[in-house]
């Protein structure tokens, strides 16, 4: 039987995802444009040479502009693939390589597999998430795929989830196994997150 927990998750969810597709053409433009540029930015503040990133759907901040002009920087870009014990093996992004859709509508690359390990590598990890509250508490779809990550990682590079603006909340439903991130970037902003604050 589902929780408290788990039912005002999903509500949330729900309301998040609603308000998702009710954005024009225009905001989500205007969104990818401003996520590229905190993005970049992030990226130049921690002296990034590596970093894992997510190719974003019709309906999410969109980042691949930003892993576009990334790799042209030279900046090594490793994207997701869903595994069937829940976590994630990783890719590395290579202008012109082939996306399909995999399982559950997420677009995915096709190249080599590096294992779940390689994420350890980079300097920065960017991560998609539903909601983030003021604590780093980080509200994801409900697959869990990067709860598992993070919380497998020995050495786990600065976090930052990109949201848009309206997402950044005062508090989310979480529980256990639910990790926080370092940051929050959004169309307008880079927030990060004191330790402290959690």
């Amino acid at each position: 039987m589902p929780s408290d927990v788990d039912n005002a998750k999903r509500a949330l969810r729900a309301e998040l995802r609603e308000r998702r597709q009710l954005l024009s053409d225009a905001q989500r433009r205007a969104a990818a444009d401003g996520v590229t540029a905190q993005l970049d930015a992030l990226v130049e503040a921690h002296g990034a040479r590596s970093v894992s990133c997510f190719l974003s759907t019709a309906t999410e901040p969109g980042t691949r502009d930003f892993i576009r002009g990334a790799m042209e920087r030279g900046i090594r870009v490793l994207l997701p693939i869903m595994r069937a014990d829940g976590l994630l093996d990783w890719v590395v992004s290579d202008p012109g390589q082939e996306v399909v859709e995999a399982a559950l509508g997420v677009p995915e690359p096709v190249a080599e597999v590096l294992g779940p390990i390689a994420v350890g590598d980079v300097d920065v990890m960017i991560i998609p998430a539903a909601a983030v509250d003021r604590t780093g508490m980080r509200l994801g779809w409900g697959r869990g795929y990067y709860d598992k990550t993070l919380g497998s990682m020995e050495r786990r590079p600065p976090v930052y989830a990109v949201v848009f603006d309206s997402e950044f909340v005062d508090e989310v439903p979480s529980d256990a196994q639910d990790e926080r991130v370092d940051g929050v970037v959004t169309p307008t902003r880079t927030i990060p997150i004191a330790r402290e604050a959690r």
